[in-house]
């Protein structure tokens, strides 16, 4: 599986696997864990969630599918705004690995920017370093100005990502934040890399691309977010078959004929535009 390489070094895989939206259903739990296990199996070792997903059950799950096998994991979740002052943030984090069931979390991530000043948020996560509970930190849905904001910060050069949206359809960010990321070795992190609701696997240029490589749209579309070193996805899967289809994305390189077609269907940027959310 091919990986990408934070700030400080550390090697994590480049398709992981993420859980907005599990944990919701009880009568759809059972796949959903065994899907995140099926994917840790075939090397999808980082799981990202979020203390907001389902009210915390997303992390339960989380933490039920990693029984016994939690260190073969990258784990990643999320503090919400809401909490994010210092006290806040060790608070939730506190509260996170109780539910997950371990120790520590491997990246903690403020979900988006909220009402509490960065200074207090950094200032909580260098605490949860310092304590052991969690081993590197980033942020969540922060554009160009947030992450200039937070780098000139004291400690603001030891974030390890920036998970933003990003698939054919959301590219906006290849105008200026991606570009900002790279030159300062910091990864960025796609959630929703396939979309959402499934339009974008319905359109034509990445049906005719996927009949080429012998593939789905959805693999297609992950391979577009793995096209570079420096992106992680975070695709969801409901079942053990679609973590697996999952995976297989690693394997297909896109052709220039391919990104002509992408690029012709989605257009890439051409000048700034407001940071994509959802």
């Amino acid at each position: 599986m091919k990986t990408v390489t934070l700030p400080d070094g550390t090697e994590v895989s480049a398709l992981g696997q993420g859980t907005w939206m599990m944990a919701e259903r009880r009568e759809l739990r059972r796949g959903e864990i065994d899907a995140l296990r099926a994917g840790l199996d075939v090397g999808m070792t980082l799981i990202d969630t979020a203390e907001i997903y389902a009210d915390g059950a997303s992390e339960t799950l989380v933490g039920e599918a990693l029984a016994g096998r939690r260190d073969r994991a990258y784990l990643v979740s999320k503090v919400a705004p809401s909490h994010a002052d210092r006290a806040g943030t060790i608070r939730a984090c506190e509260a996170s690995l109780k539910r997950l069931g371990t120790d520590r979390i491997d990246l903690y991530l403020l979900h988006w920017r909220g009402g509490h000043p960065l200074e207090a948020t950094l200032e909580g996560f260098e605490a949860l370093v310092e304590s052991g509970k969690i081993r590197h930190w980033g942020v969540s849905n922060f554009d160009t100005a947030d992450m200039e904001e937070l780098l000139d910060l004291p400690g603001g050069e030891r974030c390890a990502t920036n998970q933003i949206l990003y698939n054919p359809e959301e590219r906006g960010t290849e105008f200026d934040l991606l570009p900002f990321l790279s030159e300062r070795g910091i990864p960025a992190m796609a959630y929703s890399p396939i979309g959402q609701g499934g339009a974008l696997l319905r359109h034509p240029a990445l049906e005719r691309i996927a009949r080429r490589h012998k593939a789905t749209p959805a693999q297609i579309a992950l391979a577009f977010a793995l096209e570079g070193d420096e992106m992680i996805a975070i695709p969801k899967a409901g079942s053990p078959a679609h973590a697996l289809e999952n995976a297989a994305a690693d394997a297909i390189a896109l052709t220039r004929e391919d990104c002509r077609e992408i690029d012709a269907a989605f257009p890439p940027p051409q000048r700034k535009q407001r940071l994509a959310v959802i």
